[in-house]
């Protein structure tokens, strides 16, 4: 986690000054000596949660690495460099790596539109997972407010408002493991949600109406749900929170 916070600096450091920062080559990024991957592993192996690694096209994972500017010593490099990202909880949750044919966004293609517009704009945050609802878990650079820069946010879709977790990455993909999800999301999870979720697309999330922010949303078990692309959740609740 200590590898972290330097990291992600330089890589908003990157984007916002374009070529003034050399772009570091993919041999500069893949570090065979101490990798992070190793240590994500092991957190898997003690995992309370299910988690099922998404495989990688190599070539993507090469592009992604690049786009990040990430090096694989951190926890996110080695998972947008190792995966084609990571489902959690039977899908519940999924993390963010260089994208596959069940979870077809990676993690920079996924912020592009979003945390910036263009290659050379400064991130103020970086999306890195999201679960089936559109919660969405973020990465402070100043854009979730001045407290908890590089630690995640989480965005509730039942109250459209960015959560303080106090979490660092390492310390999120922990808590994604073998954190209490079932108290984490106590009141957003319907009878029967593994079965409905199981073959849903890793870029498809469940819309819900009544608005779960809304009282009619209150008890997810009578609202009326549909899959959706991740996509237009992400712009329903940010055009509602506006």
């Amino acid at each position: 986690m200590k590898y972290f916070l330097p990291l992600l600096l330089f890589m908003f450091a990157f984007y916002a000054q374009g070529q003034a920062i050399k772009k570091r080559t993919l041999a500069e990024l893949v570090n065979t000596q101490e990798p992070g991957w190793e240590l994500v592993k092991d957190w898997m192996k003690v995992a309370k949660n299910k988690v099922e690694i998404l495989p990688k096209t190599q070539a993507n994972a090469e592009a992604a690495l690049l786009q990040a500017q990430v090096t694989t010593r951190s926890a996110m490099g080695a998972i947008v460099y190792e995966t084609g990202g990571i489902l959690v909880d039977h899908g519940w949750l999924r993390i963010l790596g260089s994208g596959s044919d069940r979870m077809p966004r990676s993690l920079m293609a996924w912020n592009k539109g979003k945390s910036f517009l263009q290659e050379g704009q400064q991130p103020t945050f970086l999306l890195i997972a999201d679960d089936v609802l559109g919660g969405f878990f973020a990465v402070n650079a100043g854009g979730l407010g001045k407290e908890g820069i590089g630690k995640v946010f989480y965005f509730s879709p039942d109250r459209l408002e960015w959560e303080y977790t106090e979490l660092g990455y390492s310390e999120f993909l922990q808590f994604c493991f073998s954190g209490n999800l079932e108290s984490f999301y106590e009141g957003m999870r319907w009878n029967g949600w593994q079965n409905e979720i199981k073959d849903l697309a890793g870029d498809k999330g469940i819309h819900c109406f009544p608005y779960l922010w809304t009282s009619g949303g209150k008890d997810i078990n009578k609202v009326s749900r549909k899959p959706v692309p991740m996509e237009e959740l992400w712009l329903l609740y940010n055009e509602t929170q506006e």
